[in-house]
Parts: structure tokens; C-alpha cells; sequence
């Protein structure tokens, strides 16, 4: 016998729906009535499965790791008359790989002269006659990178997280108020917050289905992602590139690189941000880099209100990925579901169905491909659409749990934003890196 409650169909969800006024989104997004009498009614945005037609638009990518390939390929997907022309990356392998790539896949030609390698490649791809900036190398190198791009005049996809210290974050700010005075559109890589499911549950949740949030969670827990090990002949700095993911000057260690997602849906529901935080972590087995393994913060608002993360990459673990948000009448996932405190499910997502009437789980766009249709149609419509801020602001909330973390002190908002912590050397060169290797240890900083 199956006990477990059956979650509502659409007719049985509209009438019990209007009988609590918590009628709301349906389907793929648009919000049909208030949930709350007393709210402002929030109109879902209605997302476009390919951006409109209009003059060619160029694209070049900084960054050809897995990463900016893949964001190449998604702005090649968001509609007619996109195109990638340049190129530009620190190693001549990664370069090839995505070259290629784009050639088999695509029948793309990135001719030599617009191929650019090293350190000062992202100024040539910016200056290749581009309309658009993909910016996808370590974020350590994503603040100036992204101020370059905006003086440019250029449009811009930034990979989430902007940056990983106090210094680059108020950088990323700067140059987000500027692309804003010059009408220029700015889309980030945190794609959750262009993925239907999540904006259609976002709907609801603002018009009241679970009452007035009160707290939520977030868990990140897996395995490590990968390392790299040193071989003959690498310079400290080539070896920390290859590597990039396990040292924290250049991913901002995993809570900010990989948890910055988590956070940003909270943030994003709760339409704030903390203003304090309190963490610990350690190091147990990670093979290589100066960050820690697992990290957890406690995160305060200004109201008291709170919500708490943990993330942890260590393999042999139990694994999960969950983010919840709970109210006065109710709580939800945050992507697909709504339950009452008695667990019924009282409203679900509509996912589109397949040939036998079944929901499929998925989205008719892809979330990444999404994030770029929105771009291409912010700049084809001239609505200019512009995310550096609420990137950089998660971004910071994401640096203020990890330095609670290594230093063992809680730490607030107005300390970051006030912080002269820059991260990484000061010359970007093949050669050594005077970063020490070791990882930080809680209550051992100065005062």
C-alpha cells in the first residue's frame, strides 16, 4: 500500500488554490493571481525559447577551459546570427581544445589572427571587434577582466563567482554601476536564477505560498572535483593555472567558487542579503591547494532572521544537494515543490510532458543555455539587463562565511565591504608564486 501523499493536479491545485489564495504560477512561469491579498502581485518573467533575430552578433571568449567552451556553445545556441570570432587563454592547449570543438561541433573557423595567448590575451579579445565578452578564467582574474570589458564598452557573460576577495568583489561593483550608466547588458554564470522551475517557485514563494520565510538551508555535499599533481618542469604559477581549483587565490576556495550557487538562491528568495556570519571547517584529504575540504556557516540577517550552508568535497561521503526555505505556513525546495508542515505537497512545478503524457523533469531550455537567450535578447531589444551587482554581492556573502572559517571569528558585511584583502601576486608571470601553500588554521590570525 502507497502512503505517500500524491502531490495535486493542476484542477485540484486551482481549487484548493483559490480557496487559500495562494493561487499562483503554473506550467512554465506565468503567475495567474495574488497569493496575498496583502502583497503586491509579482508577475513571473516569461522566458523566450530562443532570442529574436537581428544583426550579427560577436562573441569572444576569455577562458577556454571547460567552462568558457561551454558558455561559447550556449551563446551559439540562444538564436540566429550569433557568432564566436576570438579566442584567448594562458595555454595553447586549452585554446586548441576549444578551437576545435567549436569547428567539429559547429563548423566554426577562429582564424589565427584572432587566437590570442597569455596573460595580456584578454585585452586582444576584447579588442577584436567582439560585441560581447564571455569572461570564464579562474575568477581570480574575473575583476579585471570585467573592468576591462566595460570601459570597452563591450557587453558582457561573467562566470559566477565575480571574484574571490573584498577587493575584486567592490571592483566587479564598480564596473557593474558603470556598464549600467552606458546601457550595457551584463548577464551572469549563477544560471539558477534563469532557470524556469526555480523563477516559477520564486512566483509563488513571493506571493505568499508558505506565509513570511522565517530560515533556510543549504547542503552542498560531494566529492572533490579534480586536482592536478606537479610535474617536472612547471613554474609555481603554471602549476597553480592547471590547478586553479584547489588554491584559494584562484577559485576563492569551493564555498565561494562552487557554494556561490546555494547562496545565491537564499539571497535571491530571501531579497537580502546577511549581514553577519559565523563558520568553521577543515582540511582532511584534499591532495593539493591551500583551502579546506568541508565548510559551514551560520548566516544572520539584519532582523535576526537566519539560514545556514555546509559544503563539503571529500570523496567516500554521503552526498546531497538541497536548499530549503521555510515559512510561517509552509516550506519549499526552491526549484520545483511547495509542502505544508504535514509534508503534503501543495503545489509542484509543471514540467513539460513526453510522448507517453509523463512529466520529464526538465526544462524546455536549458538553465545555461537560458541565461545567454536572455542575454542576446536584452541586447537585441535594447532592455539592458544588468546582474554584476547581485553577483558580486553573493560573491562577497560567499568570501565573509570562508574567512569566518579560516579565522575562526565571525565576520560581517560592512568588514568586507571596508576589507583591503586582495588575494594572489601582484605580477602575473610564469615563474614563482610567493603564496603559502599551507592551509589556514582558525584562531591563529592577529589581531
Amino acid at each position: 500500500m502507497n502512503t505517500k501523499p500524491k502531490s495535486k493536479s493542476r484542477r485540484e491545485f486551482i481549487e484548493g488554490a483559490a480557496a487559500l489564495g495562494v493561487l499562483g504560477a503554473l506550467g512554465a512561469g506565468h503567475l495567474l493571481s495574488s497569493c496575498n491579498s496583502r502583497r503586491e502581485r509579482y508577475e513571473v518573467p516569461a522566458f523566450l525559447n530562443t532570442a529574436p533575430d537581428g544583426p550579427l552578433l560577436k562573441a569572444g571568449v576569455i577562458g577556454c577551459g571547460g567552462r568558457g567552451t561551454g558558455a561559447a556553445f550556449n551563446f551559439l545556441n540562444a538564436g540566429p546570427n550569433t557568432q564566436i570570432t576570438a579566442l584567448g587563454d594562458v595555454f595553447q592547449e586549452r585554446l586548441d581544445r576549444c578551437r576545435n570543438s567549436l569547428k567539429e561541433q559547429r563548423d566554426v573557423d577562429i582564424p589565427d589572427e584572432n587566437c590570442f595567448l597569455g596573460f595580456d590575451a584578454y585585452k586582444r579579445v576584447i579588442d577584436s571587434d567582439v560585441d560581447v565578452v564571455i569572461c570564464a578564467t579562474p575568477p581570480h582574474f574575473r575583476p579585471e577582466h570585467f573592468e576591462a570589458t566595460v570601459q570597452a564598452r563591450k557587453h558582457a557573460f561573467i562566470e559566477k563567482p565575480c571574484a574571490v576577495d573584498p577587493v575584486g568583489v567592490r571592483s566587479v561593483m564598480a564596473s557593474g554601476r558603470m556598464a549600467e550608466s552606458a546601457g550595457l547588458t551584463v548577464v551572469s554564470g549563477t544560471q539558477l536564477r534563469h532557470a524556469r522551475d526555480y523563477n516559477a517557485t520564486f512566483g509563488m514563494i513571493k506571493n505568499g505560498a508558505i506565509g513570511d520565510l522565517i530560515s533556510g538551508n543549504a547542503l552542498r555535499l560531494g566529492g572533490k572535483l579534480w586536482h592536478r599533481s606537479r610535474e617536472e618542469g612547471w613554474s609555481d604559477m603554471e602549476y597553480m593555472l592547471r590547478d586553479w581549483v584547489n588554491w584559494n587565490w584562484l577559485s576563492g576556495d569551493h564555498i565561494v567558487e562552487q557554494f556561490v550557487h546555494q547562496i545565491d538562491i537564499l539571497n535571491w528568495f530571501f531579497e537580502k542579503f546577511p549581514s553577519q556570519a559565523i563558520g568553521f571547517g577543515g582540511r582532511h584529504r584534499r591532495p593539493t591547494g591551500d583551502q579546506y575540504d568541508f565548510i559551514s556557516v551560520d548566516y544572520t540577517f539584519d532582523d535576526q532572521r537566519k539560514y545556514q550552508g555546509m559544503h563539503r568535497q571529500i570523496d567516500g561521503c554521503y552526498n546531497t544537494s538541497d536548499v530549503v526555505i521555510y515559512g510561517t505556513e509552509g516550506y519549499t525546495n526552491c526549484r520545483n515543490s511547495i509542502y505544508d508542515y504535514d509534508h503534503n505537497p501543495i503545489w509542484e512545478y509543471e514540467y513539460p510532458l513526453d510522448e507517453d503524457g509523463q512529466p520529464t523533469g526538465r526544462l524546455e531550455v536549458a538553465m545555461t543555455d537560458q541565461s545567454h537567450i536572455n542575454l542576446v535578447n536584452a541586447i537585441r531589444t535594447n532592455n539592458p539587463v544588468n546582474e554584476a551587482n547581485r553577483m558580486a554581492s553573493s560573491t562577497l556573502v560567499s568570501i565573509m562565511g570562508r574567512e569566518s572559517a579560516y579565522t575562526g571569528q565571525r565576520i560581517t558585511w560592512d568588514e568586507m565591504m571596508d576589507s583591503g584583502m586582495r588575494l594572489g601576486p601582484e605580477e602575473y608571470r610564469m615563474g614563482p608564486v610567493d603564496i603559502d601553500p599551507e592551509p589556514p588554521v582558525p584562531g591563529t590570525a592577529p589581531d
